[in-house]
């Protein structure tokens, strides 16, 4: 019985000690919390839809009541239906989506819970979930990276800001101090150059800021919400799994073996449903690593090449570090070189 019901040699099934802990299963997560995204998504009764695929499923297999309500009420197709008897069926087909979420739900809490206090087992398909968990740590990572380089950008911002300031003040200083005119010009002339790169600096760290901002809240977002909908697929593919190997050792009256028919179908159908989310999330996970890599190796360049430049006072190739990159300049470029580069 086991081999019929195993999922392919990918996944194995992994015994729950009796803590409650696997050596390769991760318990950031609270019960409370897998509990919460159990009961979370309930059915909507306002919209009424029939759905295969119990809690958290994606919107395959979803039929919009609105479909089947033209249909009941085009008077061609059905001219006996009366209004009352309408209203019956939209509360029987309620009621009935309202019973397959509860069995669902409760399938899968009670696989939750035995998988937690040891008295279950899970399938796990080590190699997947490994790179799930990288991928989940990578992204903690680059959110650190992204809130120290969105810190950069506004402590920068409010340095450059100052320097225009002082270099107009010393600007004035000059025209109004005959014998420190010349001191106070070079002063405010440094101030000035020194604003105009920083503004250039600031494209480019910008830049940097909103590729790795995209990276993070788009591209590994949209992996992560695959990989929850494969979780949620692999909680019910157990469930309905441990619910078709307690029936099987049941007795073999007809009523028991028409539930272990039914158990079959259904632990069929969650099975395709959580190999199909498996490839999914396996072809996301390769095309993220390599548009990760890809994205990467241009803004680290980026930001290597502008901030060098910057901190040397080249600003010549500080504005062909954006051209390179396609960035346009926040200022006019300019030919006279920096007053720094002339020390």
């Amino acid at each position: 019985m086991s081999d019929g019901i195993m999922s392919k040699a990918a996944t194995m099934e992994i015994p729950i000690s009796s803590n409650g802990v696997s050596g390769t299963i991760n318990e950031d997560e609270s019960l409370e919390q897998d509990l919460q995204q159990v009961m979370v998504s309930g059915p909507n009764l306002n919209e009424t839809s029939i759905v295969s695929g119990g809690y958290g499923g994606t919107t395959e297999g979803i039929i919009p009541t609105s479909s089947l309500k033209g249909s009941m009420s085009q008077p061609s197709s059905h001219p006996s239906l009366t209004s009352e008897e309408m209203s019956r069926g939209l509360a029987v087909e309620k009621f009935d989506m309202v019973k397959k979420w509860g069995i669902n739900t409760y399938k899968c809490t009670k696989q939750l819970i035995s998988e937690r206090f040891g008295r279950g087992s899970r399938t796990v398909d080590l190699e997947l979930e490994t790179q799930i968990e990288l991928l989940r740590d990578t992204k903690r990572k680059y959110e650190g990276v992204l809130q120290l380089a969105r810190a950069l950008t506004a402590h920068f911002y409010n340095l450059v800001q100052t320097q225009r300031a002082l270099g107009d003040a010393f600007s004035d200083l000059s025209q109004k101090s005959p014998e420190l005119q010349e001191e106070f010009g070079y002063n405010a002339e440094t101030q000035k150059l020194l604003c105009k790169n920083g503004e250039t600096l600031l494209g480019a760290v910008n830049f940097f800021v909103s590729s790795i901002n995209t990276l993070i809240n788009k591209t590994m977002e949209d992996t992560l919400m695959t990989v929850k909908q494969y979780e949620t697929a692999r909680l019910e593919y157990d469930a309905y799994r441990a619910d078709l190997e307690e029936l099987s050792l049941g007795p073999r009256d007809a009523a028991t073996l028409c539930r272990i028919e039914v158990a079959q179908q259904n632990f069929q159908a969650h099975r395709a449903k959580y190999e199909k989310l498996r490839g999914d999330v396996t072809i996301k996970l390769r095309f993220l690593q390599e548009n990760k890599v890809k994205v990467m190796h241009k803004q680290l360049l980026l930001f290597h090449n502008a901030i060098s430049s910057y901190f040397a006072g080249n600003q010549q190739q500080l504005e062909a570090s954006l051209q390179q990159f396609n960035i346009k300049l926040s200022s006019a470029a300019s030919d006279k070189p920096s007053w720094l580069e002339e020390q």
